[in-house]
């Protein structure tokens, strides 16, 4: 498949900035005897379950690449957000730890996650250590060649913004048990779930590089949007995904009964004899393949994917518009649109 546009310029970024992420990043987690950090480093694709180092899909990487793009973009030296951006990673992943938990997914990135094999206690307290991990890699910031200012300003964000992400997730496990959900309450639980870090990316890169709390916070309301299409375009493949690109079957959150947008805007919309029938299959232990059928095509009916889609494309747009005021250059604007059009049009 020929990468598009949007792409490629990820693919820039990427080449520019993570060879040294990625540096920084295994440098906090070492390679040692001990099964906790060895957890760890299975987590991230360094290691295999028995301590053998593998070199596997480690992940997109998309907050530590938005938080320095945001440093150089504001006019700093994208290297002296490098402690940041490794935090923002290893607090991300500390979030995956405990959500493969949460919600027993028994793989991760085409591999076993982590409690599978190391046990249901052992993920939990290697996701609090990767947590501690990413706090204590803060301090770098604070050694680092900018203002004690900019640098308290940036963990206290980071540590804002991460105690939302986990209320965030609260919200999500407590939506599996509620009977009815607005889509209002849905995209504000995945504003904090998954917008809430991405806003953090670039807002810390732009206060380290500039020190102005107020440019900051438009960067971070652009990071805000940006995390809010990501993830409703993520839950777009989710049920319309390539199998052979997402590594799942088409339907596949609807067989997992997952409380997707896609399925609160059905819910919503469906006439009082589907919401009943959507109602009881929902509460079955599984979701049968002619439900899950007959669920895709009472979406199609009511064009609850052109629906999703609009929605991603709407915040992407929201994002643009906000960082648009601030007089960036223009090459620094189509970066961030790159990365906007990268997040509404991913497959993956």
């Amino acid at each position: 498949m020929i990468p598009s546009l949007a792409e490629k310029e990820i693919s820039i970024l990427g080449k520019r900035y993570l060879p040294e992420l990625e540096i920084s990043l295994k440098s906090k987690i070492p390679v040692s005897n001990s099964k906790f950090f060895g957890s760890m480093r299975y987590h991230l694709g360094w290691e295999s379950f028995d301590g053998t180092l593998v070199s596997l899909d480690t992940g997109k990487r998309l907050r530590p690449l938005l938080c320095l793009a945001s440093c150089e973009i504001s006019g700093g030296n994208w290297r002296s957000a490098i402690p940041a951006a490794t935090a923002l990673e290893l607090i991300h992943n500390f979030s995956l730890l405990h959500d493969d938990v949460q919600d027993g997914d028994r793989t991760r990135r085409g591999r076993a996650t982590v409690w599978t094999i190391f046990g249901i206690g052992q993920a939990i307290a290697a996701g609090n250590g990767m947590r501690v991990v990413a706090d204590q890699t803060m301090f770098g910031v604070n050694n680092s060649n900018i203002a004690r200012t900019s640098a308290i300003a940036a963990s206290e964000e980071l540590t804002l913004r991460y105690l939302e992400m986990i209320e965030g997730q609260y919200l999500d496990m407590s939506f599996e048990s509620a009977n009815t959900i607005s889509t209002d309450q849905y995209l504000d639980m995945i504003s904090r779930k998954t917008g809430a870090l991405i806003e953090a990316s670039m807002h810390i890169g732009s206060i380290i590089a500039t020190g102005n709390k107020d440019f900051a916070q438009t960067f971070g309301k652009c990071g805000r949007s940006l995390g809010l299409a990501f993830q409703i375009r993520d839950d777009l493949l989710g049920i319309w995904g390539d199998p052979s690109l997402t590594g799942k079957a088409v339907g596949a959150d609807i067989r997992r009964k997952k409380k997707s947008l896609p399925i609160v805007f059905l819910f919503q919309h469906a006439s009082k004899d589907d919401q009943c029938w959507l109602s009881n299959a929902y509460k079955k232990d599984t979701v049968s393949e002619s439900e899950v059928l007959d669920i895709l095509e009472l979406m199609e009916k009511l064009k609850v994917r052109e629906y999703v889609q609009k929605e991603a494309e709407k915040n992407a747009e929201i994002a643009i518009n906000s960082i648009s005021r601030l007089g960036i250059s223009h090459d620094s604007l189509k970066s961030i649109e790159a990365i906007a059009k990268f997040f509404t049009t991913r497959n993956k």
